[in-house]
């Protein structure tokens, strides 16, 4: 499975181990998905790797310097 937390980092994690506090699931599921399928979508998907607030952050304070 893949899950993404609120700021929007991902994470492979194994079907048998419950979804963690803060974190839910947005690719696979209970019956699991292939390695190599897992990865190619957090390629896909994950194309900043800077948390969420950070990236708000840095626009924020580009916005207010423009």
């Amino acid at each position: 499975m893949v899950l993404i937390n609120d700021e929007e980092q991902y994470s492979l994690w194994p079907t048998f181990a419950e979804v963690p506090a803060g974190w839910r699931t947005v690719y696979g599921g209970p019956d699991g998905t292939d390695r190599d399928s897992a990865l190619r979508y957090v390629e896909e998907n994950w194309t900043d790797m800077r948390p969420k607030s950070l990236r708000e952050q840095m626009d924020t304070a580009a916005s207010a310097q423009a």
